[in-house]
């Protein structure tokens, strides 16, 4: 039977689904484990969540972790984020993109080497720290890995830096609009509870965003709604926003991009979270969506949880790198 050091693996589980002649019937199910309890699991499997009672198992083990993705799908899922978080100021080294947004986070501010750059690579890293040199800032470059392994030993060979690891997680669309997550410990009933989802973000939303980025320089509006397919979640607790959030549609229309999920200090615990990422789930999938996408510092166990609950697993990882002084 699994412990509780395998949630977050990837198990296999046969349950009992019925009986026939006598004989039990039995149903295999694969997927990533999200939560055990005395009572029940729950997998995040392709078809959604799966919810397995205890006295339904007759077996159930750890397996080997799922086949990396192709270089084409983690080229396809890091387009469709840079599509949804776009830096105003951009170009192009071969396929890689520069993109800058007066310092405002180091997604719309880093280099994304994705493609060939059209030259040989310490070429290409030359004329990133030259880009980024001209317009004063630092020289940041997203490695996705293992796509940009070769770049990131590049960049060890110039003693470039390195932010914290970030999980870059998909779910399909259909475990985030099916569920009606429970509400947290000590919450209150969700009739008190308004969200609201608008094509443009209101002055407390964006005043929140703030708090949580360091401010918003021009460049950051810009970032927030330059999309063709936005909306901004608005949570209301009689009438005081209580919780914010992002969503977009992007990548050809099939992924829905989740960000800046934020709830206040004084608003935890009662399933917001959750609440607003289905609202905003449910308006992707009216608009053809059929995959959902996040990216999270590893090191951030609370979010991690909350979105491996939802049914989040991560796709691939990446690392910002950063330009010695």
């Amino acid at each position: 039977m699994l412990r509780e050091q395998d949630v977050g693996h990837r198990i296999v589980v046969r349950r009992v689904v019925g009986n026939r002649g006598g004989r039990p019937v039995y149903s295999d199910a694969l997927g990533e484990l999200v939560e055990l309890t005395e009572t029940h699991l729950t997998l995040a499997t392709r078809q959604g969540r799966l919810r397995v009672p205890m006295a339904e198992v007759h077996r159930a083990k750890r397996v080997p972790a799922a086949r990396r993705p192709t270089a084409a799908a983690v080229v396809e899922l890091e387009l469709a984020a840079d599509e949804a978080w776009p830096a105003p100021t951009r170009a192009r080294l071969g396929d890689w993109l520069l993109r800058a947004a007066d310092g405002w986070t180091g997604r719309a501010n880093s280099a994304l080497p994705v493609g060939d750059p059209d030259r040989p690579l310490p070429s290409a890293l030359d004329a990133v720290e030259r880009w980024y040199a001209d317009r004063g800032q630092p020289a940041l470059v997203n490695t996705p890995l293992p796509l940009a392994a070769p770049v990131g030993a590049e960049l060890d060979l110039r003693s470039w830096g390195s932010r914290p690891p970030v999980l870059v997680q998909i779910a399909p669309l259909t475990a985030l609009t099916g569920s009606r997550p429970a509400l947290g410990a000590g919450a209150e009933p969700a009739a008190r509870f308004v969200v609201e989802l608008a094509a443009a973000p209101s002055a407390d939303w964006l005043e929140v965003a703030a708090g949580r980025k360091g401010g918003l320089p021009d460049a950051a509006r810009h970032v927030l709604t330059a999309v063709d397919q936005v909306r901004f979640a608005h949570v209301y607790a009689d009438g005081a926003l209580v919780a914010v959030g992002r969503g977009t549609v992007t990548g050809r229309g099939r992924w829905l991009g989740l960000c800046l999920i934020e709830v206040l200090p004084a608003a935890r615990r009662q399933g917001l979270a959750a609440r607003l990422i289905r609202a905003l789930a449910d308006w992707a999938a009216e608009a053809g969506a059929t995959d959902a996408f996040l990216q999270v510092e590893q090191s951030n166990a609370a979010a991690v949880a909350l979105y491996r609950k939802l049914g989040f697993t991560t796709h691939h990882t990446y690392l910002t790198r950063v330009a010695p002084h």
